[in-house]
């Protein structure tokens, strides 16, 4: 078991869904990542910290840099937002497509 799935088994079972679902997700964009656990959260590293993510009491928070969210702002105009945060409510699909697109926009960030 990872670290990171290791988080995810400590989590309420009704968040463990989504939860292994974007870890999941994560996982298979960018398979060449190390798996931390970094500031109290899953987090994916590949030349420096690619996304964090972690489960509060109604929603998945994504935490994809200042940039990964101002990039895609358009397309996360349905979500809450933060400088550095996006909340995937748990009460909602996840929304893979975007998630998808900010996790490889990061990855070139970071090979850069």
């Amino acid at each position: 078991m990872t670290v990171i799935e290791e988080y995810i088994a400590t989590c309420p079972e009704d968040h463990q869904t989504k939860l292994i679902q974007l870890y999941t997700l994560i996982k298979e964009l960018v398979p060449e990542a190390t798996e931390k656990i970094s500031y109290g959260m899953p987090t994916f590293y590949l030349n420096g910290n690619l996304v964090h993510f972690g489960n509060a009491k109604h929603h998945v928070g994504f935490y994809p840099a200042p940039s990964g969210i101002e990039a895609f702002k358009d397309e996360l105009k349905d979500f809450k937002t933060s400088k550095g945060a996006i909340q995937f409510p748990f009460n909602q699909e996840l929304p893979l497509e975007i998630i998808k697109k900010i996790v490889l926009f990061r990855v070139s960030e970071n090979m850069k």
